[in-house]
């Protein structure tokens, strides 16, 4: 079953959907269902998201800014307009080189 708050058919700005915070990263659910989701992430300059395990395969895609995407110890710079995949159940995590917005698309696998 899909979750969302959006309609079928209406046309979104979708960097504008999400702002970032002082206070922690922020996450905004586009759709999700039994076999993955988008999801928006805003995250102010410096910024980060711990080492963590996610159950699905991703793609990364930067909307706005400039992350550092670090999977298997090995650190991926990836810039406004870039993405990248990553399988399910890696060890990973993020830090803002600058304020950014991404996308994720997670399938589940």
């Amino acid at each position: 079953m899909l979750n969302t708050d959006y309609k079928f058919g209406e046309v979104h700005n979708t960097a504008a959907q999400i702002e970032a915070g002082n206070d922690k990263v922020h996450f905004k659910q586009i759709f999700n269902n039994n076999n993955g989701g988008v999801a928006l992430v805003a995250f102010k300059a410096g910024q980060k998201l711990e080492t963590h395990i996610a159950p699905a395969e991703l793609m990364v895609n930067v909307l706005e800014g400039e992350i550092e995407f670090t999977m298997l110890d090995k650190v991926n710079t990836i810039k406004a307009g870039e993405f990248m995949l990553m399988g399910a159940d890696v060890p990973h995590s993020i830090v803002a080189k600058t304020d950014a917005k991404m996308m994720l698309v997670k399938v589940m696998p």
